[in-house]
């Protein structure tokens, strides 16, 4: 049984000067919105590591499960209600970090009238596509979504099939093999997610290069950000 998903964030920026005298141009207004999306994903970026926690202590009842090996049957069921506890709260956050990405979609979708009164041609072409792989990210989130939901209930299903005194080693097996093959499609799918939101990145620093916006990224951002390009890429 494989652990699931290390999730690359949105870089967040500050802008260190704004127009003043006829109030912010269009590309400002994007800029609001856009790194108010930032912040609407905190939440979602909040769930990673309490997600990454929960998952290393059911594969720690796991473990201990298949290493028992119906000798003790009663201690399995223990270990296996803790577990299906433990995906309880998985579920739990996983909703947490849906509605975040969900906030941050529709604060996004505020810039898309905007980017007609961009006056520059070369910040509209990059909003444009700014927009497009955005969109592809939603869409790539959907998807992991439901993989990792189609993961954990796939997890549920074997940890009441362990409190069954009568279960079979092949009914057993073939449900692991379900398992490790439905977490391929979350690793396959948190891939997707984690390329459209560096590609997401990098178009919007050039939106902002574009539109001659002055700011800052925060450095820590970007740390992090490389920490978890390095393990996605070890994962």
């Amino acid at each position: 049984m494989r652990l699931g998903k290390i999730l690359v964030v949105i870089l967040a920026s500050t802008l260190l000067l704004a127009a003043c005298n006829n109030g912010p141009t269009a590309a400002e207004k994007m800029y609001d919105h856009l790194e108010k999306a930032v912040t609407l994903e905190d939440a979602f970026k909040d769930q990673q590591d309490p997600l990454v926690q929960l998952e290393q202590e059911e594969k720690k009842l796991y473990d201990q499960i298949i290493d028992l090996g119906m000798k003790d049957f009663e201690k399995i069921k223990k270990l296996s209600k803790q577990a299906l506890d433990l995906i309880e709260q998985r579920k739990q956050k996983l909703e947490v970090e849906k509605d975040s990405i969900e906030s941050a979609k529709e604060e996004f979708d505020k810039i898309k009238p905007l980017t007609e009164d961009l006056e520059s041609e070369e910040a509209k072409k990059k909003a444009e596509k700014m927009i497009e792989v955005f969109d592809k990210r939603y869409q790539a989130y959907q998807e992991l979504y439901n993989a990792y939901q189609d993961a954990m209930k796939l997890d549920k299903e074997l940890y009441q099939m362990l409190q069954d005194k009568e279960l079979t080693e092949e009914k057993l097996k073939a449900q692991i093999d379900k398992i490790n093959k439905s977490y391929e499609k979350v690793i396959k799918a948190n891939s997707t997610f984690n390329k459209y939101t560096k590609e997401y990145n990098d178009l919007k620093r050039a939106f902002y290069d574009a539109a001659e916006l002055d700011v800052e990224y925060d450095e820590q951002n970007q740390k992090d950000e490389t920490e978890n390009q390095k393990e996605d890429q070890n994962g």
